[in-house]
Protein backbone atom coordinates (compact mmCIF):
# COMPACT_ATOMS: atom_id res chain seq x y z
CA UNK A 1 0.00 0.00 0.00
CA UNK A 2 1.54 3.32 -1.03
CA UNK A 3 0.53 5.29 2.06
CA UNK A 4 1.64 2.65 4.54
CA UNK A 5 4.96 2.17 2.73
CA UNK A 6 5.52 5.93 2.70
CA UNK A 7 4.61 6.54 6.34
CA UNK A 8 6.74 3.74 7.78
CA UNK A 9 9.46 3.76 5.15
CA UNK A 10 9.39 0.00 4.55
CA UNK A 11 7.32 -2.76 2.97
CA UNK A 12 5.19 -4.84 5.34
CA UNK A 13 5.73 -2.67 8.46
CA UNK A 14 5.55 -4.01 11.99
CA UNK A 15 3.56 -1.75 14.32
CA UNK A 16 4.49 -2.49 17.91
CA UNK A 17 2.00 -2.12 20.73
CA UNK A 18 3.24 -0.11 23.68
CA UNK A 19 0.90 -1.23 26.44
CA UNK A 20 0.61 1.36 29.19
CA UNK A 21 0.30 0.28 32.81
CA UNK A 22 -3.04 0.78 34.60
CA UNK A 23 -3.85 4.48 34.74
CA UNK A 24 -5.49 6.64 37.42
CA UNK A 25 -9.13 5.65 37.75
CA UNK A 26 -8.54 2.13 36.43
CA UNK A 27 -9.45 -0.71 38.84
CA UNK A 28 -5.87 -2.06 38.72
CA UNK A 29 -4.29 1.32 39.54
CA UNK A 30 -3.75 0.79 43.25
CA UNK A 31 -3.01 3.07 46.18
CA UNK A 32 0.68 3.92 46.04
CA UNK A 33 0.92 3.64 42.24
CA UNK A 34 2.19 6.77 40.52
CA UNK A 35 2.09 8.26 37.04
CA UNK A 36 5.85 8.74 37.10
CA UNK A 37 6.24 4.95 37.26
CA UNK A 38 3.80 4.52 34.36
CA UNK A 39 5.96 6.93 32.35
CA UNK A 40 9.22 5.16 33.21
CA UNK A 41 7.83 1.73 32.34
CA UNK A 42 6.61 3.13 29.02
CA UNK A 43 10.02 4.71 28.43
CA UNK A 44 11.77 1.39 28.97
CA UNK A 45 9.40 -0.39 26.60
CA UNK A 46 9.79 2.33 23.98
CA UNK A 47 13.57 2.04 24.09
CA UNK A 48 13.37 -1.75 23.76
CA UNK A 49 11.02 -1.54 20.78
CA UNK A 50 12.93 1.15 18.95
CA UNK A 51 16.33 -0.43 19.52
CA UNK A 52 14.91 -3.76 18.34
CA UNK A 53 13.99 -2.29 14.97
CA UNK A 54 10.18 -2.06 14.83
CA UNK A 55 8.66 0.30 12.28
CA UNK A 56 5.95 2.09 14.27
CA UNK A 57 4.49 2.42 17.77
CA UNK A 58 0.88 2.25 18.97
CA UNK A 59 0.24 3.59 22.47
CA UNK A 60 -2.75 1.90 24.12
CA UNK A 61 -4.34 1.78 27.56
CA UNK A 62 -4.16 -2.01 27.43
CA UNK A 63 -4.53 -2.50 31.18
CA UNK A 64 -7.50 -0.18 31.72
CA UNK A 65 -9.54 -3.35 32.27
CA UNK A 66 -12.49 -3.61 32.01
CA UNK A 67 -12.60 -1.12 29.13
CA UNK A 68 -15.01 1.82 29.06
CA UNK A 69 -17.09 2.58 26.00
CA UNK A 70 -17.12 6.24 27.03
CA UNK A 71 -13.91 6.97 28.89
CA UNK A 72 -13.61 9.08 31.97
CA UNK A 73 -11.53 12.15 31.11
CA UNK A 74 -8.58 11.09 33.26
CA UNK A 75 -7.71 8.18 30.94
CA UNK A 76 -6.82 10.06 27.73
CA UNK A 77 -5.34 12.82 29.90
CA UNK A 78 -2.98 10.29 31.50
CA UNK A 79 -2.13 8.81 28.10
CA UNK A 80 -1.33 12.28 26.78
CA UNK A 81 1.01 12.87 29.70
CA UNK A 82 2.93 9.67 29.00
CA UNK A 83 3.22 10.35 25.28
CA UNK A 84 4.20 13.98 25.92
CA UNK A 85 7.02 12.93 28.23
CA UNK A 86 8.31 10.47 25.61
CA UNK A 87 8.13 12.70 22.54
CA UNK A 88 11.81 13.62 22.81
CA UNK A 89 12.76 9.95 22.40
CA UNK A 90 10.27 8.93 19.72
CA UNK A 91 12.02 8.26 16.41
CA UNK A 92 9.22 6.37 14.67
CA UNK A 93 5.71 7.16 13.41
CA UNK A 94 3.30 6.63 16.27
CA UNK A 95 -0.40 6.17 16.76
CA UNK A 96 -2.88 5.87 19.61
CA UNK A 97 -5.71 3.58 20.64
CA UNK A 98 -8.00 4.52 23.53
CA UNK A 99 -9.45 1.05 23.69
CA UNK A 100 -13.20 0.81 22.95
CA UNK A 101 -13.67 4.60 22.72
CA UNK A 102 -13.29 5.90 19.18
CA UNK A 103 -14.02 9.51 20.07
CA UNK A 104 -11.36 9.59 22.80
CA UNK A 105 -8.91 8.00 20.36
CA UNK A 106 -9.42 10.70 17.74
CA UNK A 107 -9.26 13.53 20.28
CA UNK A 108 -6.10 12.12 21.87
CA UNK A 109 -4.54 11.89 18.40
CA UNK A 110 -5.19 15.59 17.94
CA UNK A 111 -3.57 16.42 21.28
CA UNK A 112 -0.36 14.43 20.70
CA UNK A 113 0.09 14.81 16.92
CA UNK A 114 -0.35 11.10 16.25
CA UNK A 115 0.09 9.99 12.64
CA UNK A 116 -2.56 7.27 12.87
CA UNK A 117 -5.20 5.72 15.11
CA UNK A 118 -6.43 2.19 15.62
CA UNK A 119 -9.84 1.45 17.06
CA UNK A 120 -13.39 0.13 16.92
CA UNK A 121 -14.97 2.89 14.89
CA UNK A 122 -17.90 1.01 13.35
CA UNK A 123 -20.19 -1.96 13.90
CA UNK A 124 -22.43 -3.39 16.64
CA UNK A 125 -20.99 -5.93 19.07
CA UNK A 126 -21.87 -7.90 22.18
CA UNK A 127 -19.49 -9.28 24.77
CA UNK A 128 -18.61 -9.30 28.45
CA UNK A 129 -19.06 -5.52 28.56
CA UNK A 130 -22.58 -5.73 27.17
CA UNK A 131 -24.00 -4.38 23.92
CA UNK A 132 -22.27 -1.50 22.16
CA UNK A 133 -22.33 0.24 18.83
CA UNK A 134 -20.15 2.79 17.10
CA UNK A 135 -21.40 5.81 15.17
CA UNK A 136 -18.72 6.42 12.57
CA UNK A 137 -20.76 9.30 11.12
CA UNK A 138 -20.16 11.23 14.35
CA UNK A 139 -16.52 10.13 14.67
CA UNK A 140 -15.59 11.18 11.15
CA UNK A 141 -17.30 14.53 11.60
CA UNK A 142 -15.29 15.09 14.78
CA UNK A 143 -12.12 14.18 12.90
CA UNK A 144 -13.04 16.73 10.24
CA UNK A 145 -13.85 19.40 12.83
CA UNK A 146 -10.40 18.91 14.39
CA UNK A 147 -8.80 19.33 10.92
CA UNK A 148 -7.16 15.91 11.12
CA UNK A 149 -7.18 15.42 7.37
CA UNK A 150 -3.84 13.61 7.37
CA UNK A 151 -4.69 11.27 10.27
CA UNK A 152 -4.72 7.65 9.09
CA UNK A 153 -7.48 5.46 10.54
CA UNK A 154 -7.07 1.72 11.08
CA UNK A 155 -10.46 0.12 11.71
CA UNK A 156 -11.17 -3.03 13.67
CA UNK A 157 -13.84 -4.90 11.71
CA UNK A 158 -13.87 -7.97 13.98
CA UNK A 159 -12.71 -6.76 17.42
CA UNK A 160 -11.03 -9.13 19.86
CA UNK A 161 -13.24 -10.83 22.47
CA UNK A 162 -16.60 -9.51 21.23
CA UNK A 163 -19.09 -10.98 18.77
CA UNK A 164 -20.20 -8.94 15.79
CA UNK A 165 -23.98 -8.86 15.50
CA UNK A 166 -23.60 -8.24 11.76
CA UNK A 167 -23.71 -11.76 10.36
CA UNK A 168 -22.43 -10.93 6.88
CA UNK A 169 -19.09 -12.46 5.82
CA UNK A 170 -16.19 -10.28 6.95
CA UNK A 171 -15.26 -9.52 3.35
CA UNK A 172 -18.74 -8.07 2.77
CA UNK A 173 -18.44 -5.95 5.92
CA UNK A 174 -15.09 -4.71 4.65
CA UNK A 175 -16.61 -3.64 1.31
CA UNK A 176 -19.43 -1.81 3.08
CA UNK A 177 -17.13 0.03 5.50
CA UNK A 178 -14.86 1.07 2.62
CA UNK A 179 -17.81 2.46 0.65
CA UNK A 180 -19.18 4.44 3.58
CA UNK A 181 -16.10 5.52 5.55
CA UNK A 182 -13.04 5.24 3.29
CA UNK A 183 -10.78 3.70 5.99
CA UNK A 184 -7.01 3.70 5.54
CA UNK A 185 -6.62 0.21 6.97
CA UNK A 186 -8.60 -2.78 8.21
CA UNK A 187 -7.38 -4.71 11.27
CA UNK A 188 -8.20 -8.41 11.28
CA UNK A 189 -8.20 -10.05 14.71
CA UNK A 190 -8.63 -13.41 16.40
CA UNK A 191 -10.70 -13.93 19.55
CA UNK A 192 -8.18 -12.39 21.99
CA UNK A 193 -4.85 -10.61 22.24
CA UNK A 194 -2.05 -12.95 21.25
CA UNK A 195 -4.35 -15.39 19.43
CA UNK A 196 -3.52 -16.25 15.82
CA UNK A 197 -5.59 -14.78 12.98
CA UNK A 198 -6.82 -17.19 10.33
CA UNK A 199 -4.84 -16.73 7.09
CA UNK A 200 -7.86 -17.48 4.92
CA UNK A 201 -9.87 -14.76 6.66
CA UNK A 202 -7.16 -12.18 5.96
CA UNK A 203 -6.93 -13.28 2.32
CA UNK A 204 -10.69 -12.95 1.88
CA UNK A 205 -10.64 -9.40 3.22
CA UNK A 206 -7.62 -8.49 1.08
CA UNK A 207 -9.36 -9.79 -2.02
CA UNK A 208 -12.39 -7.66 -1.14
CA UNK A 209 -10.25 -4.61 -0.34
CA UNK A 210 -7.26 -4.64 -2.71
CA UNK A 211 -6.69 -0.87 -2.39
CA UNK A 212 -6.91 -0.69 1.43
CA UNK A 213 -4.19 -1.77 3.86
CA UNK A 214 -5.06 -5.02 5.63
CA UNK A 215 -3.30 -5.62 8.95
CA UNK A 216 -2.83 -8.83 10.90
CA UNK A 217 -3.91 -7.52 14.28
CA UNK A 218 -3.22 -10.40 16.69
CA UNK A 219 -1.13 -13.53 17.04
CA UNK A 220 2.03 -12.75 15.05
CA UNK A 221 4.93 -14.79 16.41
CA UNK A 222 8.45 -15.60 15.33
CA UNK A 223 7.33 -18.92 13.85
CA UNK A 224 4.44 -17.53 11.79
CA UNK A 225 5.23 -13.91 10.95
CA UNK A 226 6.36 -14.67 7.39
CA UNK A 227 3.08 -16.47 6.69
CA UNK A 228 1.04 -13.63 8.19
CA UNK A 229 2.87 -10.96 6.19
CA UNK A 230 2.26 -13.01 3.04
CA UNK A 231 -1.47 -12.45 3.63
CA UNK A 232 -1.41 -8.90 5.00
CA UNK A 233 0.16 -5.51 4.27
CA UNK A 234 1.37 -5.00 7.85
CA UNK A 235 1.14 -6.51 11.30
CA UNK A 236 0.38 -5.22 14.79
CA UNK A 237 2.54 -7.02 17.34
CA UNK A 238 2.34 -6.89 21.13
CA UNK A 239 2.34 -10.06 23.21
CA UNK A 240 5.20 -11.84 21.45
CA UNK A 241 7.56 -8.95 22.26
CA UNK A 242 7.01 -9.41 26.02
CA UNK A 243 9.30 -11.35 28.36
CA UNK A 244 8.41 -15.01 27.88
CA UNK A 245 5.61 -14.05 25.49
CA UNK A 246 3.53 -13.10 28.54
CA UNK A 247 0.83 -10.52 27.76
CA UNK A 248 1.28 -8.87 31.17
CA UNK A 249 5.07 -8.66 31.00
CA UNK A 250 7.46 -5.93 29.92
CA UNK A 251 9.02 -5.75 26.47
CA UNK A 252 12.08 -7.97 26.01
CA UNK A 253 14.65 -6.23 23.74
CA UNK A 254 16.15 -9.52 22.58
CA UNK A 255 12.78 -10.95 21.55
CA UNK A 256 12.14 -7.78 19.54
CA UNK A 257 15.55 -7.98 17.85
CA UNK A 258 15.18 -11.65 16.88
CA UNK A 259 11.63 -11.14 15.62
CA UNK A 260 12.59 -8.15 13.48
CA UNK A 261 15.57 -10.04 12.04
CA UNK A 262 13.08 -12.65 10.81
CA UNK A 263 10.89 -9.90 9.34
CA UNK A 264 13.86 -8.31 7.60
CA UNK A 265 14.82 -11.67 6.09
CA UNK A 266 11.29 -12.03 4.76
CA UNK A 267 11.34 -8.52 3.30
CA UNK A 268 14.58 -9.17 1.47
CA UNK A 269 12.80 -11.92 -0.44
CA UNK A 270 9.97 -9.69 -1.67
Amino acid sequence: MPWIDELFGVRKPILAMLHLDPLPGDPQFKQGDAMRQVVEHARADLRALQSGGVDGIIFSNEFSLPYQRHMQFVTPAAMARVIGELLGELRLPYGVDCISDGLATIELAAAVDAAFVRGTFCGVYVGDGGLYDNDFSALLRRKAALRLDALRMLYFINPESDRNLDTRPLADIARSVIFKADPDGLCISASAAGQEVDDGLMRSVKQAAPDVAVLCNTGCRLDNVAAKLACADAAVVGTTFKVGGNFRGRVDPERVRVFMAEVDAYRRGL
